[in-house]
């Protein structure tokens, strides 16, 4: 993919190595989501208790480690041996991996700036949120646990840019094209929820059971995949697709297919809890959206996927 040089999108938040959006370790290449914070008990502090933390002050004071600080960074920042300061620890936000992302975002948003313009309608342009480790959204913590998704609270993607070395490394889904596919998803995840699709599976769910849950819930993933299909449609007429492009995006929707992941993690299948689609689908979808480039050729709900 020729993105080199491209116009770049500013709804981009890199919260990579920031205090607030990382900091949590990893086993394994996962990490699973802390609790809600610090928790204190009744009761209160003793006098003799007291006096004790005012000494602990005093002496970190003249280590030169300044306690309250501490707190406020949630960690030490300060004093001997503690000299790298987070600015220093944080992601350049000029690094190869923040330009291409922001220039596959901003070519989404040519994209569906100009299907929604044809449509008579606006299109609201999400806010993509690159992280490490842990951070929050309105849907709750995001963590390299749960992989990139969309919130439809906050209208942003939340990707920790460590799943495309994972994506790469045990999944065998490697290239530029691939990395795109996996934002242009989740940006299709967005434009369903401006076309309304979203909210009313998000309230239709709370009366399905758990397996009617999840057959609607690949349609929509599916649906999702089309449209990632149409971004690519529109890069291939821009000429800016090179020769394999293509090839990586199928190969990446093949690989992160329900039947693909189960059979690797597991051994077997259980078709009833898919929730994204199989292989087959994720691949035919996208496809079906390159080919196409029409919103009309992604309609997942009526009739077999």
């Amino acid at each position: 993919m020729e993105w080199r040089g491209r116009r770049q999108s500013d709804n981009v938040e890199d919260r990579r190595g920031s205090r607030t959006g990382g900091g949590f370790g990893r086993g394994g290449g996962f990490s699973f989501p802390s609790g809600g914070g610090v928790r204190r008990a009744g009761g209160g502090l003793s006098i003799g208790t007291i006096i004790f933390l005012v000494v602990i002050y005093f002496i970190f004071k003249m280590m030169g480690v300044d306690l309250l600080q501490v707190l406020e960074t949630g960690g030490l920042s300060s004093g001997p041996g503690y000299e790298q300061s987070q600015s220093e620890t944080r992601t350049p936000a000029n690094d190869e991996m923040t330009a291409f992302m922001r220039t596959v975002l901003a070519e989404t948003e040519d994209t569906w700036n100009g299907i929604f313009q044809a449509r008579g309608q606006t299109y609201e342009e999400p806010r993509l949120v690159l992280f490490s480790g842990q951070t929050q959204s309105a849907c709750g913590f995001a963590s390299a646990a749960t992989g990139p998704f969309y919130c439809p609270g906050d209208h942003k993607v939340y990707l920790d840019t460590t799943f495309f070395q994972e994506l790469s490394d045990r999944f065998g889904a490697s290239g530029d094209f691939a990395e795109a596919y996996v934002v242009a998803h989740e940006v299709g995840h967005h434009v369903q929820n401006l076309l309304g699709i979203l909210p009313k599976f998000n309230q239709a769910r709370q009366r399905m059971s758990e397996e009617e849950a999840n057959k609607m819930s690949v349609r929509v993933e599916l649906q999702a995949d089309c449209f990632a299909g149409i971004w690519g449609k529109y890069t291939e007429q821009k000429g800016i697709l090179e020769a394999g492009d293509l090839e990586e995006a199928l190969n990446a929707a093949q690989q992160i297919g329900d039947d693909t992941l189960q059979k690797r993690s597991q051994g077997y299948v259980v078709p009833e809890s898919f929730n994204h689609g199989t292989s087959a689908q994720r691949a035919s979808w996208f496809k079906r959206g390159f080919d196409s480039g029409q919103l009309t050729a992604c309609d997942t709900f009526s009739g077999p996927v």
